[in-house]
């Protein structure tokens, strides 16, 4: 039954595990430091302790964690593999992209791969740049492989088992900046949701916003400081990206005229150009050219102060955004 408890983020992926190695008995959890640490930001805590051998420790290889987890799945597991850094999995590209991405195709449908790869992104205080890159418009060019960013406890729970129960491979990246915060109420026990979908975080009537991860808290704030103006502004936060609600970009653009995404990866090729593109292609009439605000194009610094002049903060957003709005009232002279 369901039931609501207090979580932060890390703790509701702990219980979404959890809940897939109780309930799907041919589930199992692996990866570098996983199982009797608990791994490397504690996340795996206790599951070895509960569920045995179905969660253990791998050695210093994702290429072998990742090829391991293809044959698995093609075999009748449902391997949940955690890379640490999104960084490190660029090792394991030929696993991802040639093998796990191809099997459904290349069987014609009589073998699936539903594994999950868990790992996380994005900058913190000192991680440098081989901890730091955005790497999620690599994987989202890749047809096969489902792709989502939870943010929220709720989300983390969420999405972690849809993930799991997806019969294709699914990539999970995650924050680690998010694991220790605040604790929140997350209902837990509920229905496993199919893969699909986005959070409308702000309702408003002068611009769209589009964005994803843990950035999107930012954005929230810049939208909040242009309320108190009267400029307001659809936030809409794709916790999925493979695959992308699409109609729900162009509902809201469609409405209000004006379409900004906000991402921490960089700006060059990211899949903030892809929205921008899809709404331009779908002939949605613009009241402003639409923009794009990411990473400046590069190699994330270690001193905090360096990345955050890299990285858009709430007051860059905040100014993107107006004059995303103010265009049109330049143009048309009010």
């Amino acid at each position: 039954m369901p039931e609501a408890v207090k979580l932060n983020v890390g703790g509701a992926v702990n219980a979404a595990l959890a809940r897939c190695l109780e309930e799907m008995p041919e589930t199992i959890l692996y990866g570098e430091d996983v199982g009797k640490p608990g791994g490397v930001f504690g996340i795996s805590r206790g599951l070895q302790k509960r569920f045995g051998d179905r969660v253990f420790d791998t050695p210093i290889s994702e290429t072998a964690m990742l090829g391991a987890a293809v044959g698995a799945a093609s075999f009748g597991r449902r391997p949940i593999v955690e890379i640490m850094w999104i960084d490190f999995s660029l090792v394991a590209l030929d696993q991802i992209v040639n093998q796990a991405a191809n099997v459904r195709y290349v069987s014609e449908g009589r073998t699936t791969a539903p594994l999950t790869i868990r790992t996380q992104q994005g900058n913190s205080p000192g991680a440098c740049a081989q901890h730091s890159q955005n790497l999620e418009a690599l994987l989202l060019h890749i047809p096969g492989i489902r792709v989502c960013m939870p943010r929220t406890g709720q989300d983390a729970y969420d999405l972690v088992l849809s993930a799991v129960a997806c019969e294709d491979p699914t990539v999970v990246i995650e924050n680690r900046t998010l694991y220790a915060g605040a604790k929140e109420e997350v209902t837990i026990g509920g229905e496993i949701l199919p893969i699909g979908g986005h959070r409308r975080r702000r309702d408003g009537d002068h611009a769209t916003v589009v964005t994803w991860g843990s950035i999107t808290t930012r954005v929230l704030d810049a939208v909040d400081r242009l309320a108190a103006d009267g400029l307001t502004a659809d936030v809409l936060e794709m916790v999925w990206l493979n695959p992308f609600d699409h109609s729900a970009v162009l509902e809201s653009v469609r409405r209000t005229g004006r379409l900004l995404v906000v991402h921490e990866a960089a700006r060059t090729g990211g899949f903030g150009a892809e929205v921008v593109a899809r709404v331009v292609e779908s002939g949605t009439v613009l009241l402003a050219p639409p923009r794009r605000l990411g990473l400046n194009d590069s190699r994330i610094p270690s001193a905090p102060q360096l990345a955050a002049a890299l990285i858009p903060q709430t007051e860059q957003i905040a100014s993107e955004l107006r004059e995303v709005i103010g265009w049109t009232h330049a143009g048309d002279g009010s």
